[in-house]
């Protein structure tokens, strides 16, 4: 496994465990998947906030910033020194975006790590031991046998009930172990769609939805948003106008090519993150938390104010 494989390894065996919790309780992958991803949600939600401030930050300073560039622009030495006195001065970090930017990523592909590595990662099984029994699957003459691409330990759970008592997992696993993974497998009926199944697959099934759900919620959030915004689709140009419909139409294409369980937990990250927008648009939108710094710095001059005047 490579250094980025091993980092989102590391963050979807974490949240595996949470993931693991969630089927305990409910003893459904499906209505596991919800739970789960709405207590990670939660747990993202400071560095959302976080991003939020420092978007609404940069913003504020942009017209300082551009009064500055027109004032020292021939001289990066002095330029550079305002910049950095105007960035104590408003208590911005430059870098805090960065953070708050590549965090959320790191943390949502850990997330998909823990959804599509079941057994590793949810389970918390050997991987050797998972991967010499895609070797032994896959040594079965006339058997199609188990794919190569990232799904494979899903496919493994899918044809796991039949292959249990066969010397090919016997060898390998421990009674408990195989007792776990059949019973991790009999819980994968969600509203009658079977999450272990690719909606490629089947054609016109009621695993379509899974993909058109995709689309659906991925293309209204991004409507919904870019209204409140401020900036309605007709000005949408260019690559962000393609960037608007392409992305939903990717993501659509592909929880139609990956199992439903993995399609699933896409829909259901995009309705919760567009909550957590909406939470944050009400209260921390870059409007508002524009007017309240103003208002600090108008206090903070008013008290600056006081002080000389008692002097």
């Amino acid at each position: 496994m490579d250094i980025f494989g091993g980092i989102f390894g590391f963050f979807g065996s974490l949240f595996g465990y949470v993931l693991w919790a969630s089927f305990l309780l409910t003893q459904n992958f499906g209505v596991a998947i919800i739970i789960f991803t709405i207590i990670v949600k939660l747990v993202m939600f400071p560095t959302s906030i976080n991003q939020q401030k420092s978007m609404a930050g940069n913003q504020r300073l942009q017209a300082k910033q551009n009064e500055i560039r027109e004032k020292y622009g021939t001289d990066r030495t002095k330029y550079n020194e305002e910049i950095q006195k105007l960035y104590e001065k408003e208590g911005i970090n430059p870098m805090g975006g960065c953070l708050t930017s590549f965090l959320p990523m790191i943390l949502m592909l850990g997330i998909f790590y823990s959804v599509g590595y079941p057994l590793t990662n949810t389970l918390h099984l050997n991987a050797l031991s998972i991967n010499k029994i895609v070797a032994n699957i896959n040594a079965i003459p006339g058997f199609s046998g188990i794919s190569s691409s990232i799904y494979s330990q899903i496919e493994i759970v899918k044809i796991f009930p039949s292959i249990s008592s066969s010397s090919i997992v016997t060898d390998v696993l421990s009674p408990l172990e195989i007792e776990k993974i059949l019973n991790f497998s009999h819980g994968f009926n969600f509203l009658g769609i079977d999450l272990l199944s690719t909606p490629k697959d089947f054609g016109i099934s009621a695993l379509l939805l899974i993909p058109v759900l995709c689309f659906l919620t991925s293309f209204a959030s991004q409507l919904a948003l870019t209204k409140m915004s401020g900036n309605p689709m007709q000005q949408q140009q260019g690559c962000m106008k393609y960037m608007f419909y392409g992305l939903p139409l990717i993501s659509s294409y592909f929880s139609y090519t990956v199992p439903a369980a993995v399609g699933l937990y896409w829909i259901v990250s995009t309705v919760i993150g567009f909550i957590q927008s909406l939470i944050i648009n009400k209260y921390y939108s870059a409007a508002l938390m524009n007017a309240k710094s103003e208002a600090r710095h108008v206090a903070m001059l008013f008290s600056e104010e006081a002080s000389v005047k008692e002097l």
